[in-house]
């Protein structure tokens, strides 16, 4: 079966040698040599000043809101992973959401300050795909109305905004390490604060709120492991090639989709992307699905990433409409890309959805 992504893994040799040095010290965890070392090469990799390794990609969106310190409304994006409303619940916010933009799926700015009520407390918003949001105009809107802005930019690993890191952006930036992303540590994630009076409270945060046997505020396990981190610096050195490689394939599926009726998100100025995700926009849900179906009988796999809308999300207690984001999601189908994908392959499936748009 052909899966939607696959994980890359280095060589066991340079894992297990990486590994080893926290092994022979029977230091596996709590802040270990491997951990701080992995965080201080992401920080010079990433352009960061600050940047704490995670258990993973939601706890540490709960930690920045839990360092707001009091509940509210979040205005939030209704296209992404239900992940950023999860942790929005869970830290007993109130998610509003705000629709998205057609062009780039990401929320649509123009209509964030019309959201804003006395309640509100933050935007939490997510990069889809790896796509900057319109940063500029949400930062101006939160300043504007002294509102946090956290992104989410779980997709978001490597990618430059106007030459600088994404993740250097808004207050609180968080990234996924997961092993389906661009880079994983098989488990994990990081959270890159950037306003200085949440630094240390997030820090502490990650650790139980102490110190030793000095205990200064409330918090959770949010720490990783030397095992995870020992990935992560095995597979650090080889990004230029996993992005490279990431790089050719979706330039030869835009060239073996070409003059089909199927759209793709439309990167912002100024993006020196990171070929995370190759996603594909179908005319409708019924050419999706068929497409989808066709896949599978040749044992290929794609995932409709997102979908539902988050706003239509079964457990939520009110209802807000968002047609952009309702549309988009029933019509948007990520196809198979990773290191490693043959391009014979990748032929295979844009010969099927020519195949199946001909029969249509």
């Amino acid at each position: 079966m052909i899966n939607v992504t696959r994980t890359y893994l280095p060589d066991l040799d340079e894992y297990t040698r990486i590994l080893k040095r926290s092994w022979d010290k029977r230091w596996i965890t709590n802040n270990g040599e491997l951990l701080q070392e992995l965080e201080e090469k992401l920080k010079a990799y990433l352009g960061l000043q600050h940047l704490l390794f995670c258990g993973n990609g939601t706890i540490v969106l709960q930690m920045a809101l839990k360092a707001i310190g009091r509940t509210g409304d979040v205005i939030t994006t209704p296209f992404s992973y239900v992940a950023t409303t999860n942790a929005i619940l869970w830290e007993k916010f109130r998610p509003v959401f705000v629709d998205i933009h057609p062009d780039d799926y990401n929320i649509d700015a123009s209509k964030i300050e019309s959201a804003i009520t006395e309640n509100t407390v933050a935007i939490l918003v997510t990069h889809v795909y790896g796509n900057p949001c319109d940063i500029e105009k949400i930062e101006e809107v939160a300043k504007r109305n002294d509102l946090l802005v956290i992104y989410d930019g779980a997709h978001g690993f490597g990618v430059k905004y106007h030459g600088k890191g994404l993740l250097s952006y808004g207050d609180v930036s968080t990234c996924s390490f997961h092993a389906t992303k661009l880079f994983h540590t098989v488990e994990g994630g990081s959270i890159s604060v950037n306003k200085e009076s949440l630094q240390e409270k997030i820090f502490l945060f990650r650790q139980f709120g102490h110190i030793y046997d000095e205990y200064f505020s409330e918090g959770i396990n949010g720490k990783n492991s030397e095992f995870h981190a020992a990935m992560g610096l095995s597979i650090l050195p080889h990004m230029q090639e996993i992005i490279s490689s990431r790089r050719e394939l979706s330039e030869r599926y835009d060239i073996g989709l070409s003059g089909l009726s199927i759209s793709k998100p439309k990167p912002r100025a100024g993006t020196e992307q990171n070929y995370g995700y190759y996603p594909v926009l179908f005319q409708s849900e019924e050419m999706l699905i068929k497409t989808d179906d066709a896949l599978r009988s040749k044992q290929i796999s794609g995932r409709r990433y997102f979908y539902p809308s988050l706003n239509e999300l079964p457990f939520l207690h009110e209802k807000y409409v968002c047609p952009v984001s309702e549309d988009i999601s029933r019509r948007v189908f990520c196809l198979p890309l990773y290191p490693g994908f043959e391009s014979e392959m990748l032929d295979v499936v844009c010969a099927t959805i020519h195949e199946t748009h001909s029969k249509s």
